[in-house]
């Protein structure tokens, strides 16, 4: 298939960019866009810089043993910052005896330039997530001195991911970001986005989303600007920038293959059409009268201060919650005479049925969640797939996709009525569950569905799912655009229908490697977070993989959902410990006598430590074969255990 036109066609483009503005307006004019280029910031030494003067002798003198260089500009800046104060060459010969780090090709490239050779470089996207596993790598940094020079604003992340290695940090500051010398242009650029006058906003650094806000802050329009945004697709030039965005709780839509400026642009061309259709047909179903979110149309519901939900956002709980994937199943005996009376496709089918076997297991087990009782894969059935669950094989797709030319009977979800018996399934749980008590709604991910629209099926080495992932790109994209857009119109009215939480669920993402899921997979997974209602917290869950983990964070309101394939304190700290995790027990574990039970479920509480932002949870699915008793045993240690 024959990649899009790089065309914007001619829609509105702001973009922020300062040091190469003249650029980026030529590339925006001539790639179709209407550009509206604003200077947001300018660098600003800072000077005198003591603390920098007092680092470069810390480092002449041997107290300093790991320098980590974020930007190119800003070793540059030290440099200038301390050339008059010592001797440079000697700083220079100080640097080249001890380990130095580059976020990066931009600082290396800088120390090329004085001679110096980097230890080790920061390998794409050059995020302190790398940063930090380079160091793991390659470096025992406890009891060490690590210097490390700073860009703008401080990394907490960062700071914090190196005192956890052990590490004494020392930072320092170089520059500091300002705004430009004229800022007409950047005020007339946010309140044009305020007004919804921008159809897509590129921004290619961290401290630009800074001063966008700050410019609206001494316009006194913040909130405005935000609305705004919420109709604007917004493009960010890579992980580093993104991270910056989601902190300040703007979505990202959109991030290029490399992060560079052409690439950026160029791409943001290509998918433009794609990309505000997405957007305006999300926002058009998210915002309507059929499924406004419950934050804008009615009070917050009973369960929101439920010990669950407090733990999906991070807050202090007076003990651990704990609910079990598929903890309405074959294993329960009500479950199965329930089942034994029709097919799978019909109980999902029949909202009192699904309602009254998960209502059962959340009374008998005592959980704190409950789950509407589903599938992941009707959701194919509207998009044209011809869906079975046959005996003995379990889901058969009869009319797989297996190129390009198939996907012209692919269709998103056009008519999310058709799937009413799952919204119906939601807001009959929701009725027949203690109030105090959140459900949660679900869906799979955009791969694993993607996966079984392939395979027709389950599969071992997704052959015929990796072929067209690596050798039509444009097929690939239509496809999880496709499955993308359903997800989320699909996820938001499950969440109108009554859904407190919902959990995306991506089995089959372990056959990945990071470079694959971030390429192929990861930027489908921002734009159905973005486009999720941002009322709910957003469950993320992959299975098969642990070096996934750091790519699955999401936003702020992400839980990640972590397998037992790692250890849940490894986990989290390769997540991060700003975001909330659920997880992990083995669900084997279930089948051993209670007194493993309590000693499983004991190590791992003892693992967490108390930490605020942690939900209880098997790494996947309850077995059939587990004795429910067992179950049970596992959710009143929990409760036990974790008082506070």
């Amino acid at each position: 298939m024959e990649k899009a036109p790089a065309n914007f066609d001619g829609l509105n483009i702001a973009a922020l960019e300062s040091r190469r503005a003249d650029d980026m307006a030529r590339m925006i004019t001539r790639h179709g866009g209407v550009a509206h280029v604003s200077p947001s910031m300018r660098e600003v030494a800072i000077d005198p810089n003591r603390p920098a003067i007092d680092f470069a002798y810390r480092v002449m003198t041997g107290e300093v043993n790991v320098v980590v260089l974020m930007t190119g500009v800003g070793f540059r800046f030290l440099l200038k910052a301390i050339e008059r104060h010592v001797d440079q060459q000697r700083f220079l010969d100080a640097l080249s005896d001890i380990t130095t780090i580059c976020r990066g090709p931009k600082p290396a490239a800088a120390m090329r330039d004085v001679g110096l050779t980097a230890t080790y470089r920061v390998p794409e996207p050059n995020t302190w997530r790398e940063l930090l596993q380079t160091i793991d790598a390659n470096v025992s940094i406890a009891n060490q001195v690590v210097g490390v020079q700073e860009y703008g604003v401080s990394n907490a992340s960062l700071v914090a991911g190196l005192e956890a290695r052990g590490a004494t940090v020392e930072t320092v500051r170089v520059y500091g970001w300002e705004f430009p010398e004229s800022t007409a242009a950047l005020e007339e650029n946010v309140k044009a986005l305020a007004d919804g006058k921008r159809d897509m906003l590129l921004v290619t650094s961290a401290h630009q989303v800074v001063n966008m806000l700050r410019m609206a802050e001494e316009l006194n329009m913040v909130d405005d600007l935000r609305r705004g945004l919420h109709s604007t697709v917004i493009a960010s030039i890579g992980p580093t920038t993104s991270e910056m965005l989601r902190e300040c709780d703007l979505h990202v839509d959109f991030e290029p293959s490399h992060p560079k400026m052409g690439h950026l642009v160029t791409e943001a061309a290509r998918q433009s059409n794609e990309l505000t259709k997405s957007k305006r047909r999300v926002k058009q179903i998210r915002w309507s009268e059929e499924s406004k979110p419950q934050s804008n149309n009615m009070p917050p519901h009973p369960s929101d201060d439920s010990l669950f939900m407090k733990a999906c956002r991070g807050e202090a709980t007076e003990r651990t919650p704990v609910w079990l994937m598929r903890q309405a199943g074959r294993y329960m005996a009500e479950y199965r005479e329930v089942r034994a009376k029709q097919s799978f496709l019909e109980l999902c089918a029949n909202p009192k049925l699904c309602s009254e076997v998960m209502c059962t297991a959340v009374d008998r087990l005592g959980v704190d969640a409950a789950i509407i009782f589903s599938d992941l894969l009707p959701l194919l059935v509207p998009m044209g797939f011809d869906l079975e669950f046959v005996a003995g094989d379990g889901p058969v797709i009869h009319n797989p996709v297996r190129s390009g030319d198939d996907l012209a009977r692919v269709s998103a979800l056009d008519k999310p009525e058709k799937l009413d018996f799952v919204y119906e399934t939601v807001r009959q749980t929701r009725a027949d569950l203690p109030e105090s008590i959140p459900l949660i709604g679900f869906a799979g991910s955009p791969f694993t569905l993607a996966s079984y629209a392939i395979e027709g099926g389950g599969s071992r080495q997704y052959t015929h799912t990796k072929k067209l992932m690596q050798s039509d790109a444009g097929a690939w994209a239509d496809l999880m655009n496709k499955l993308s857009e359903s997800i989320t119109v699909y996820l938001n009215h499950q969440i109108a229908a009554g859904a407190q939480c919902v959990q995306l669920f991506d089995s089959w993402a372990g056959c990945l490697s990071p470079m694959d899921y971030s390429k192929f997979v990861l930027p489908w997974m921002k734009q159905i977070i973005a486009g999720i209602d941002p009322s709910v917290p957003v469950i993320n869950f992959a299975t098969g993989n642990p070096e996934l983990l750091p790519l699955l964070r999401g936003d702020r309101r992400t839980v990640v959902g972590v397998d037992w394939r790692i250890s849940l304190d490894v986990a989290w700290q390769r997540i991060g410990h700003d975001c909330a995790v659920q997880g992990n027990m083995d669900p084997s574990v279930l089948l051993a006598d209670p007194d493993v039970i309590r000693e499983t479920v004991d190590q791992l509480l003892q693992s967490v430590d108390g930490r605020p932002g942690h939900i209880f949870n098997l790494g996947h699915g309850v077995l059939k074969e587990t004795p429910v008793e067992n179950v049970i045993a596992l959710v009143e240690t929990v409760k036990e255990l974790s008082q506070r």
